[in-house]
């Protein structure tokens, strides 16, 4: 039984996930990512942003949505506007511009706050990934699926692994923290 190889992958997913969540928080630059969430109704149906238009970042605080049909634009203008960006869009009938504000430092510091919640969310979640897999261990041996050496040489591979995606999930995490600080 390959507990590592399990293990590792689900660990591997939780790391991913994190990264995603922490690319979607608004740092001191402006990013197309920010807009990944916006939902924008337009032919009578609610569509993905993406899906209407390129997303570009000319500098740090300024996005840009260029339709693919001009006559979006609109549209496009209110979903951003009533969007939590802290920002306005504006059309020009091409291109559709959000200038982002510079961050005050209240803000930076409630991003930091929230970037050491995930990061704790994420190390239980990688905790919990290596209890299972510590479950799964005793259950093969406690069935004779596995002898006691091939036990305890598992367990000891699966902390190896907790350890060093908790370190990862911690310098992550920093990086963000890091990024979010610094003017």
């Amino acid at each position: 039984m390959d507990f590592k190889t399990k293990t590792e992958t689900k660990m591997k997913d939780r790391i991913v996930k994190l990264k995603d969540e922490l690319a979607r928080l608004r740092t001191g630059r402006a990013s197309p990512v920010l807009l990944d969430a916006v939902k924008v109704e337009c032919y009578g149906q609610q569509m993905a942003l993406k899906q209407l238009g390129a997303v570009s970042a000319p500098d740090a605080r300024t996005l840009e949505v260029r339709p693919w049909d001009a006559k979006t634009c609109g549209d496009i203008e209110r979903a951003l506007n009533k969007a939590d960006l802290g920002a306005m869009a504006k059309n020009d009938g091409q291109i559709v511009r959000v200038s982002l504000p510079a961050m005050n430092e209240d803000r930076r510091k409630d991003l930091v706050r929230v970037v050491g919640k995930l990061a704790e969310e994420y190390r239980v979640a990688v905790r919990n990934e290596r209890r299972d897999a510590m479950e799964e261990i005793k259950k093969a041996a406690k069935d004779k699926q596995i002898s006691e050496d091939e036990q305890k040489l598992s367990e000891g591979l699966i902390q190896k692994l907790t350890d060093a995606y908790i370190k990862q999930v911690d310098e992550i995490a920093a990086g963000k923290q890091k990024e979010i600080t610094t003017i």
